[in-house]
């Protein structure tokens, strides 16, 4: 069998001057406290604190990043663990974890099979990578050790020195993991919610009316009408911000942000609800709401995430039996400066503003984000997300955002993960993609060796603290 250990210089540069460098960067940072502000791991897997049902629930069905690339080489989803249209699926833990091992050179050259080399390893000591041959034993092996005390979920939060961890939230979610997790005197670390109101933004989607009403219900407010919804949500933010958010989160087609007044945003609420709304309505109702959230984080002081720019649920069919997150969703080309004016002009140089940026499309990275950040006090360049979290285009990130916004108007790494146990895979890789970055300034004379150790630390700590405002 082929041995599973990743090599201990991955992804560093092949000079090996540059090479050692980076290994000396890497190794001042590589055990550093994580801080994960953007995720999507529950908090109530932490509250509860349960052992992990098997293998393929923990590791292969949660993971779309997984799912997706099975499903490419003909693997159905229902043969992943995924329920079809709300049934459970039938495949058991043992199969769906065998799909993986007779597919893994699937994954070869791709982010996945590093995190996945990198935890099988690092986290449940598997010495032999996977395949159809030893697809039983080592399930057997992993079944064993998610068995025992130190693999259940806060014991593997604190093994991975995990010091902030972010959820995302529905504004109408009670937020009751959360409460217990922090009045839990067992549990140190620290979670918080993050508040995601997509779903009250698109008056044309299926069960938007029903969002309101239990929206309503949560915030004890009227949601019927345009000024109730936005009172709503304001009410809301302030719960998030209680339970210790610091941060919103928002995902769109585009980044329109042209406001309405009132009266014409009221009635296209009206429309929506009584079945009348045009395409162009339910476009303006959006845009009009992303300058709202906007509005409300220049009052409340909570970090505004944007992430436009992806083609949701492209495939019908599949969304149609397996719901949204499923793997299907796919890049758009982006744009930022024309449509963004509206927020920028009026919160963008507004001290309590704060707005990071993401895409899935690295063109805007030197044409849109990188000089937006390198004049509005307010904008940071997100971090390479989704697509793009991938060692080669963190570094090509790295090298269009630095030229126009430096260091310090960035967020710090983003994992952006439901896999729980893939974060400190995730974060070791861009911690040694930066080391690698910084090792090439360093040796072209660009930067001092002294001051690429200290943004290696910073690009860890007190750069994304300061981004997400998280103390």
């Amino acid at each position: 069998m082929t041995a599973l250990a990743p090599h201990p210089d991955r992804l560093f540069p092949a000079d090996p001057a540059e090479r050692d460098l980076a290994r000396r960067l890497h190794a001042a940072v590589a055990d550093a406290p994580i801080l994960s502000p953007h995720g999507h791991v529950p908090a109530s897997m932490l509250a509860d604190d349960r052992p992990f049902p098997d293998p393929a629930a923990l590791l292969i069905t949660p993971d779309h990043y997984v799912t997706r690339m099975l499903h490419a080489v003909g693997v159905p989803l229902d043969d992943l663990g995924l329920a079809r249209d709300g049934v459970p699926s039938p495949a058991s833990g043992r199969s769906i974890w065998r799909a993986l091992c007779e597919h893994w050179d699937a994954f070869l050259g791709t982010p996945v099979r590093f995190w996945f080399e990198s935890e099988f390893s690092d986290v449940f000591g598997l010495t032999e990578q996977p395949s159809a041959d030893n697809a039983d034993a080592l399930y057997d092996q992993l079944e064993a050790t998610l068995a025992s005390p130190e693999f259940r979920p806060r014991a593997l939060f604190d093994r991975f020195r995990i010091a902030v961890l972010a959820t995302t939230d529905d504004p109408a979610d009670d937020l009751e993991a959360h409460a217990r997790l922090a009045a839990d005197p067992t549990f140190t670390g620290r979670v918080i919610p993050t508040f995601r109101a997509d779903r009250y933004m698109h008056p044309d989607e299926p069960g938007w009316a029903a969002r309101l009403r239990s929206l309503a219900e949560r915030a004890d407010m009227d949601t019927a009408d345009y000024p109730g919804l936005l009172a709503a949500l304001r009410s809301r933010r302030a719960a998030f911000a209680a339970a210790g958010g610091t941060a919103t989160d928002t995902g769109v087609a585009d980044a329109g942000s042209e406001p309405l007044d009132e009266a014409e945003a009221s009635r296209i609420h009206r429309a929506a609800l009584y079945g009348s709304l045009t395409a162009a309505e339910a476009v303006a109702y959006r845009r009009n709401l992303l300058y709202r959230l906007a509005e409300m984080s220049a009052d409340d002081g909570l970090v505004m995430q944007l992430h436009p720019g992806v083609h949701r649920n492209h495939h019908r069919p599949t969304f149609d039996a397996f719901g949204p997150d499923t793997g299907h969703d796919l890049p758009a080309v982006g744009s930022f400066t024309v449509p963004l004016t509206p927020i920028l002009r009026d919160f963008g140089t507004n001290p309590a503003f704060r707005l990071v940026l993401f895409t899935v499309d690295e063109t805007t990275f030197s044409r849109e984000i990188a000089p937006l950040a390198g004049f509005y006090p307010s904008v940071y360049a997100g971090a390479p997300w989704w697509f793009l979290d991938t060692p080669d285009a963190i570094l090509r990130y790295r090298r269009a955002i630095t030229d126009s916004a430096g260091f310090t108007k960035t967020s710090g790494f983003i994992d952006d993960t439901r896999a729980f146990c893939s974060i400190p895979a995730r974060h070791d890789m861009s911690r040694r993609v930066d080391a690698s970055f910084l090792a090439s300034l360093v040796t072209t004379h660009q930067l001092s060796e002294d001051d690429a150790f200290g943004i290696a630390q910073r690009l860890v700590d007190d750069i994304p603290r300061s981004t997400f405002r998280l103390g």
